[in-house]
């Protein structure tokens, strides 16, 4: 399968890497986005995953590596286009955003002649969306917010829905892509089905989050028929639990806060999530659940302000089964017991 990509022709059956030209620095300095692209001898589905569109979202950079690593993928069905860092003003800088302050997940498709990350964004659609059949974003939660891994997709699209069980994420997010978004670009523009894999926070490698990432690329690869069946995972172990709807629950005042739920936790209405009390213990206030739900995002930094988000929670109705806490057990025990995900040790021998 041959493709082209910043006017580089990539052959069958190899692994190639291209450095596509980004906008330089106002130091002379040279910019590029890497990429790895790996094709097959026959023709198939163009997997692109994307990686570090917020530059401080580093956990997607370790997926991909572990990806490209693993014996799976050396010989596939169509192509992979691997992106580790996207925003790499961002990535340099440790930073959400672009060098102008503005957010690239909301500039799509960008311009030509726009803003530097206007700019950033039409390079993207232009060299690789354009020429992809499907999508994965890998995201993680912002600065000092934790996601429980999770798969946001629009599930009235039937494509999207079968690619986000196939990945095997213990969660699954009904969630409208917004203006601005890759997923947003990747549907409205080529009709592609597209995938956002939020897992773990900002500038942080987690585990749990990593693993759980390349498990998700390879369950997908294999349902596009694009890699053999997995020889040591057994086919169906949970199925992921599916959300409508979700919502933020906010600080009722000012404070320091003391958490007692966690990602994962699933939480009946009006129970309690926490407590805020001031630094002299004068006045302290509960953190109420308004609507049975699962945690799927935490603050990680005890100091609120009034008003603050601090536990985003998918909404269910009724109360809460035994089977979900089940399908939450019984994924932790697959992702922490398989070594199929681990990859080689940064620097050592592959």
């Amino acid at each position: 399968m041959r493709l082209r990509i910043a006017d580089i022709d990539i052959p069958p059956e190899s692994m190639t890497s291209v450095e596509i030209p980004v906008p330089g620095l106002y130091a002379h300095a040279p910019m590029s986005m890497p990429v790895r692209v790996v094709t097959g001898k026959e023709r198939g589905p163009i997997l692109l995953i994307l990686a570090c569109v917020h530059g401080d979202e580093i956990n997607g950079m370790e997926i991909i590596r572990r990806l490209l690593s693993n014996p799976s993928v050396r010989k596939i069905r169509g192509a992979i286009v691997a992106v580790p860092v996207v925003n790499v003003y961002g990535l340099q800088a440790h930073s959400r955003y672009m060098p102008d302050r503005r957010d690239l997940n909301r500039s799509f498709p960008g311009s030509e002649r726009g803003s530097l990350t206007s700019r950033m964004a039409h390079i993207v659609v232009r060299e690789l969306l354009s020429i992809a059949t499907h999508c994965i974003d890998i995201h993680t939660g912002a600065l000092h917010r934790y996601n429980l891994p999770q798969i946001r997709a629009t599930l009235a699209e039937k494509r999207n829905l079968e690619l986000a069980r196939a990945f095997g994420a213990p969660v699954i997010l009904d969630s409208e892509s917004f203006e601005g978004s890759v997923r947003h670009a990747a549907g409205k523009m080529f009709n592609i089905p597209c995938l956002l894999y939020e897992a773990g926070e900002a500038l942080r490698y987690d585990e749990l989050s990593i693993r759980t990432g390349v498990r998700g690329l390879l369950r997908v690869m294999r349902h596009l028929d694009m890699i053999g069946k997995a020889t040591r995972e057994k086919k169906a172990d949970f199925d992921p639990l599916i959300f409508k709807q979700s919502s933020w629950v906010r600080a009722p005042i000012s404070g320091v806060m003391l958490d007692s739920r966690q990602p994962g936790d699933i939480v009946d209405r009006d129970e309690i999530l926490g407590w805020i009390g001031d630094p002299f213990a004068e006045k302290q206030a509960a953190v109420i659940n308004p609507a049975a739900g699962m945690v799927i995002c935490t603050t990680n930094i005890p100091l609120v302000n009034e008003g603050e988000a601090l536990f985003h929670m998918a909404r269910f109705d009724g109360a809460a089964g035994p089977g979900m806490h089940d399908t939450l057990q019984t994924y932790r025990d697959i992702i922490r017991i398989s070594d199929e995900f681990l990859g080689p040790v940064a620097g050592g021998p592959e």
